[in-house]
């Protein structure tokens, strides 16, 4: 089918299309290439809660986009734009993300249309426990069938209500806690859950400067983030981690950030936790920072040159109408959909590489994931073998200074300490990470076919999909 680059198209169409692209490139018969392509089922519900004295109607939807593997998965948006077209686009793209990284779910997403700022603490327990309530009573939440997890306007808090809620109307569900993830650790949560879709983007970057064919493609040099001037759209959760990761561990210079009320630029590097701090004591935005050059039209920072650009925010901030524009050697995807579908290609006549939000902000759901596996077997990671490993290293570093060798006290603390539940967390997340890029790398270099990272990600996507479907004797 003709593939209109020309024009800009919905977040849905763009997702669309770029899994038209993809098929483009397999071998998948006609029928069964649609069917992957589509939402299998949406539900749309209203319903009314008082608030001050007054109803109020609320109206939410849970998509899924596909269920070839169980449970489907994906958050909960709460969002005073959000649409079914969006919740549709997102649930697809956790089908092809959940896929890539060889996470066992199914895609879904869930949306409700509300500003969590218009509303006091208590009322949106009561407008998030309804809604749950709502989706429950569909199995639209499950830890068998439909997993939510935090997203755009929420966070553990919400996860902890939902899972509140749920238990009281599921009470002989033995893994209740796994029906979402993404929540509090007190309430069953995974260490490192919080700052997974962040680290899952620096681990991604890691890997991508860990290969020279792949970094000088992109125009840079160097097999590190070391000096490299970086530019951060939204310092919300996944914006926020990613760039003080990058900074503090990284030594990568954050040059501009910006938010909903404007943006900061220092040629020099910005702090990061101190940007950050000032934004969480001046109502959620960066007006009126005093240690960094500000930008009313903060927008405007994306079009200055720098080596990275990470959109960590909304979709379509790249779009027609700033993409000849942007001077960015490279865009790092943390947001689903920053950029639409008519700038890519014009990314790509600029010769911009792109590494896609399918894989790239895949770092949430891998450690939910690990979260729900957590929940369902009912002990924490390192329980059983954290301690036997500590009592091993300690052995060795017996027997070795038993031969007269002195090592370095801090190195034994190092070498004689277990496996503790982040750490394995942060590890399993970086072989993800790696793993999965070195997939897409693969595709891209060894097809002439593909002439980008996105392709390649969703084609290797769409073929597991398909061979799951295969297996489960739907498509021969």
């Amino acid at each position: 089918m003709p593939l209109p680059a020309d024009k800009e198209v919905s977040f849905r169409e763009s997702v669309n299309l770029c899994c038209d692209l993809a098929m483009t490139t397999l071998d998948i018969e006609d029928g069964m290439a649609k069917y992957i392509r589509n939402v299998n089922n949406v539900y749309q519900v209203r319903f009314p809660v008082k608030i001050k004295g007054k109803i109020e109607t609320f109206i939410g939807w849970r998509a899924v986009h596909s269920d070839h593997k169980l449970p489907a998965k994906g958050g909960i948006r709460f969002a005073p734009n959000v649409n079914q077209d969006e919740v549709e686009a997102l649930a697809a793209l956790m089908s092809y993300k959940c896929a890539l990284v060889d996470v066992p779910f199914g895609g879904s997403k869930g949306g409700l249309l509300i500003d969590p700022k218009q509303y006091e603490r208590d009322e949106m327990e009561r407008i998030t426990r309804r809604f749950a309530f709502e989706l429950i009573q569909k199995d639209y939440i499950g830890s068998a069938t439909n997993v939510p997890a935090p997203d755009m306007g929420t966070g553990q808090r919400e996860m902890a209500w939902i899972v509140s809620t749920y238990a009281s109307h599921r009470h002989g569900d033995i893994n209740q806690l796994g029906c979402v993830t993404g929540k509090p650790v007190s309430m069953g949560g995974i260490q490192g859950r919080v700052e997974a879709t962040g680290r899952g983007v620096v681990f991604g970057l890691r890997e991508f400067f860990r290969h020279p064919e792949d970094v000088k493609k992109a125009g840079l040099q160097g097999n590190s983030m070391e000096g490299k001037k970086v530019i951060i759209q939204g310092l919300g959760n996944v914006g926020y981690y990613t760039a003080n990761i990058l900074q503090q561990e990284d030594q990568a210079k954050i040059i501009a950030i910006l938010e909903w009320d404007g943006g900061l630029y220092d040629p020099n590097g910005l702090d990061v936790e101190d940007v950050f701090q000032y934004k969480i004591s001046n109502k959620g935005g960066v007006k009126g920072y005093p240690k960094a050059e500000y930008f009313e039209d903060g927008k405007s920072l994306l079009e200055r040159e720098c080596d990275i650009l990470i959109p960590a925010a909304m979709e379509a901030v790249i779009n027609q109408g700033n993409a000849n524009k942007i001077q960015a050697k490279m865009i790092a995807e943390a947001a689903n959909g920053p950029v639409t579908f008519a700038a890519e290609a014009i990314l790509k006549e600029k010769g911009v590489v792109i590494i896609p939000d399918v894989y790239l902000n895949a770092g949430g759901v891998t450690v939910s994931y690990f979260e729900w596996i957590k929940n369902l077997s009912h002990i924490r990671f390192g329980r059983m073998q954290r301690r036997y490993e500590e009592g091993q290293s300690q052995a060795v570093i017996k027997a070795i200074e038993a031969t007269g060798t002195k090592i370095p006290q801090e190195l034994v603390d190092k070498l004689s300490q277990g496996a503790s539940e982040i750490d394995l967390v942060r590890s399993g997340l970086d072989d993800t990470m790696r793993k999965a890029f070195q997939d897409i790398r693969e595709r891209y270099w060894s097809s002439d076919k593909i002439d980008s990272y996105r392709t390649a990600a969703m084609a290797l996507a769409i073929e597991k999909i398909a061979t799951s479907y295969s297996t489960m004797g739907i498509y021969p």
